[in-house]
């Protein structure tokens, strides 16, 4: 229990999910990449994945009571059953086969595309319409399979909405979306009947909204160029995670 830890444990603990609700507050994903490991330490690992979808649902949801109007609904229309599908593929391909392979080239093309955007040699264009069946689709799969999807859509998001602030909280209605699906799930499997998890997620939601209040604050001060950025920095370390899991194995 994190009551029972040190205080300089305590410290690196509160400053790992402040630092990840930054990120989020920013990027309106990415949580896993930084408190996932320093959680790892202290908190058994069974309880970190269903302990951050309850926390990003709740900082979702708190950006979405705030900024919810500036959602850009024709892409969530488009995203959302999409989404669904994607996510039931990939329950049933987590059912039927290993999916490391599936892995290992989402970690490559990830990588391999955030570099690519990010070295500036990337035309100005945007992505078609029809460019959301495959983004909303793999994004889904990879929700599904590895807790993993939220990169996918930035990617797509980032080549479809103009306004930073509309393209965030898009992207954060999506992972709030997203992630009540695997609260629900996680809820109907008892999983939070265990009060100590319950406990975790009170304990650390005063970091996790100073984070995501920070992480709001940092957006407004920067250019689309520069968010596109941040976007594209945490899309290339969430591709480089995807790959170290795979070579981990």
């Amino acid at each position: 229990m994190l009551l029972d830890l040190p205080w300089q444990d305590l410290s690196a603990i509160f400053a790992a999910v402040t630092i990840a609700y930054v990120i989020f507050g920013v990027a309106g994903f990415g949580t896993a990449l930084v408190a996932s490991p320093v959680l790892a330490i202290f908190i058994p690992v069974s309880k970190i994945v269903p302990l951050l979808a309850l926390m990003d649902m709740f900082a979702a949801f708190s950006n979405i009571l705030r900024d919810g109007r500036k959602a850009d609904l024709g892409e969530l229309k488009r995203l959302i059953p999409l989404m669904v599908a994607g996510s039931l593929i990939g329950a049933a391909i987590l059912l039927k086969t290993r999916p490391d392979a599936l892995l290992l080239a989402l970690g490559v093309f990830v990588v391999a595309y955030s570099l690519y955007s990010l070295s500036g040699l990337s035309p100005k264009r945007q992505f078609q319409p029809r460019a959301a069946v495959p983004f909303g689709l793999v994004g889904g799969v990879f929700s599904a399979l590895f807790g993993s999807g939220g990169f996918i859509y930035a990617i797509y998001l980032s080549g479809r909405i103009e306004q930073k602030e509309h393209l965030r909280i898009t992207q954060t209605t999506l992972i709030g979306l997203s992630t009540l699906t695997r609260v629900v799930l996680f809820a109907l499997a008892g999983v939070y009947m265990d009060a100590s998890l319950l406990l975790l997620a009170l304990i650390l939601a005063p970091a996790m909204l100073c984070g995501v209040f920070a992480g709001r604050h940092i957006t407004l001060r920067l250019t689309r160029e520069q968010f596109i950025r941040v976007i594209n920095t945490v899309v290339l370390f969430s591709g480089i995670v995807l790959l170290g899991r795979y070579f981990s194995h």
